[in-house]
C-alpha cells in the first residue's frame, strides 16, 4: 500500500467510472506486442538493511575517487558547502512555483538576483532562469531569433557543442526551419570567417556560436558579429562553461546569450539537472521564451517581487506562447546564486585564472610527450584542450584508467577528420601531481604499461 496506494475495490470503482470492465480493458488500445505479459524480472525482495547495505557496497564502486580530464559541457568545480544547507531550507526546497507572490517572496527575490547576475556577467539587459539546460537554451534562442526577424534559416558554426547541434536539429525538424553548418579553421579551431560570410544571406535569421567552443577555442565573437549584422541576422552566443566569464570579455555584440550555469555550484549528479539561462537585449524582450521575474513596491511602498513575464504554454494561449518549456529552474538557480555570491567578482575573476593556469600547464606537459601534439593552438583557449596522439586513444585510455585516471574524450565520434584527437579539461580541482602522473602513464609504451 505503500508504493500502490489505490484499493482493489478502489481500483474497481475507477473502472466503472470510465466505463472500462478490466485493466486489460483500460489498457486494450495498446498493441499486444508493447504490453508485459509475465513478472518483471528482478531480483527478490529485500530488508531495509539489505538495501542500505547493497548500496553502500555500490557507492564504493563508483568513479568518485577517479581523477577525470572530462569536460565537453559537464564541468567538475569546487562546490562550496553553504550551498547544499542553504537550498535545503523548506523555504526553497518546497517552493514549487511562485504562482501567489505574497507567498513566495524568498524564491521570487532569489529568481531576480539570479536574473541581475547573469545579465551583468553576459553584458546582456535582461536574463531569465528558464530553460532546462544550455542545449535547450541554444535552440531556443534560435526560435526566438526567427520570431525577432521573420526568417526561418539558421546558421551554426560546427565548434558549437554537437549535442546542442543535435537538439536544435530536433528543435527545426518538423518546423520547416532549415540550419546549416559552418566549419572551423585547421589551425586556430576557430569558426571558418569565410565559410560563415557565405553561408549568411538575406534569408538568415541567426548565427549561433559558442565560445569558448567544443575544442575549448575562444571564438573571435566581434568579427563574427559584423558578419551577421551585415545581412540583417541576429547574433547568439552559447555559454557552455559558465567559470569562463570570470575572466573573458562578455559578448556585449551578441543579440542574445545562451548558457549553461552548471559549474556554477550545480552537482554534476549522473547527468542533471542542470540549469539553462537566456539573456538578450531589452528591445527582444517580449520574444525572450520563458519567465522572468521583477522588481516593484506595493502600496505602501514596500519593496517586493512578482512575475513580470510569463510567456508560456501554462499562462497564455498555445498559439501567443514562446516556448512550452514549463519550469524555470529555481532551485539550482538558487545553487548558482549562491555559488556567484560566495566567490564575488574578484573570487571569480580569480576562480577562472586559476583555470587558465591549470588548464595551460596541462596543455604542456600532456602536450610535451613523445607522441602526442596540441591542436589549434593558433587562438587563445580557456580550460580545455585538444590533444592528438600516434597511439589510438582506446589504448592510453586504458592504461589511465588502471591508474584510475579518466583520460580526454575521443572527438573522431563527432569529427571523423580529427584521427586519434582527444578533449581535454583541467579546472581548479585536478592536482598538478595527477596531470605529472597522467603525463608519465601517457608517455609509456604498450610494452611498458
Amino acid at each position: 500500500m505503500r508504493y500502490l496506494p489505490k484499493s482493489p475495490a478502489e481500483r474497481e470503482q475507477m473502472l466503472a467510472e470510465i466505463g472500462a470492465r478490466s485493466i486489460d480493458d483500460l489498457f486494450a488500445v495498446i498493441p499486444a506486442e508493447y504490453r508485459l505479459t509475465r513478472d518483471l524480472d528482478v531480483p527478490r525482495q529485500q530488508a531495509e538493511s539489505e538495501i542500505i547495505s547493497y548500496f553502500k557496497a555500490a557507492g564504493q564502486k563508483d568513479a568518485t575517487d577517479y581523477a577525470s580530464f572530462l569536460g565537453a559541457g559537464a564541468y567538475r568545480h569546487y562546490r562550496p558547502v553553504i550551498i547544499d544547507s542553504l537550498v535545503q531550507r523548506g523555504e526553497f526546497l518546497t517552493s514549487y512555483t511562485p504562482y501567489q507572490a505574497e507567498m513566495t517572496q524568498g524564491t521570487l527575490q532569489a529568481i531576480f538576483e539570479f536574473q541581475t547576475m547573469i545579465a551583468e556577467l553576459t553584458g546582456m539587459d535582461v536574463a531569465n532562469a528558464s530553460m532546462y539546460d544550455g542545449s535547450t537554451g541554444a535552440a531556443e534562442a534560435v526560435l526566438m531569433a526567427m520570431r525577432v526577424t521573420g526568417r526561418h534559416r539558421a546558421v551554426a558554426a560546427a565548434t558549437v557543442h554537437p549535442e546542442y547541434r543535435e537538439v536544435l536539429d530536433t528543435y527545426l525538424r518538423h518546423r520547416e526551419m532549415a540550419s546549416a553548418l559552418v566549419g572551423y579553421d585547421a589551425k586556430t579551431g576557430r569558426v571558418d570567417l569565410e565559410a560563415l560570410e557565405a553561408a549568411v544571406t538575406d534569408e538568415t535569421a541567426c548565427v549561433l556560436v559558442q565560445s569558448p567552443n567544443f575544442f575549448g577555442v575562444i571564438e573571435d565573437i566581434p568579427a563574427i558579429a559584423e558578419i551577421a549584422h551585415k545581412k540583417g541576422a541576429l547574433l547568439i552566443v552559447s555559454i557552455a562553461e559558465a567559470v569562463s566569464l570570470g575572466v573573458m570579455r562578455p559578448p556585449v555584440e551578441a543579440d542574445i546569450v545562451s548558457m549553461e550555469a552548471q559549474s556554477f555550484g550545480v552537482a554534476l549528479s549522473y547527468g542533471g539537472p542542470f540549469c539553462g539561462v537566456l539573456a538578450t537585449k531589452e528591445q527582444y524582450l517580449r520574444q525572450m521564451p520563458g519567465r522572468l521575474a521583477g522588481q516593484t513596491v506595493d502600496k505602501d511602498g514596500n519593496r517586493g517581487f512578482v512575475l513580470t513575464l510569463s510567456t508560456r504554454e501554462q499562462h497564455i494561449r498555445r498559439e501567443k506562447a514562446t516556448s512550452n518549456i514549463c519550469t524555470n529552474q529555481a532551485l539550482v538557480a538558487l545553487m548558482a546564486t549562491i555559488f556567484l555570491t560566495v566567490y564575488g567578482k574578484e573570487g571569480m575573476r580569480e576562480l577562472s585564472e586559476h583555470n587558465l593556469a591549470k588548464a595551460d600547464y596541462a596543455a604542456k606537459t600532456l602536450g610535451a610527450q613523445v607522441g602526442a601534439k596540441l591542436l589549434f593552438t593558433g587562438a587563445p583557449r580557456f580550460h580545455e584542450f585538444v590533444l592528438q596522439t600516434d597511439e589510438a586513444p582506446a589504448a592510453w585510455s586504458q592504461r589511465l584508467l588502471d591508474e584510475k585516471i579518466v583520460g580526454g574524450i575521443d572527438l573522431s565520434r563527432w569529427y571523423p577528420e580529427l584521427k586519434n584527437a582527444t578533449l581535454w579539461c583541467a579546472t581548479e580541482v585536478m592536482p598538478r601531481e595527477t596531470i605529472d602522473h597522467a603525463a608519465k602513464v601517457l608517455a609509456a609504451s604498450p610494452v611498458e604499461a
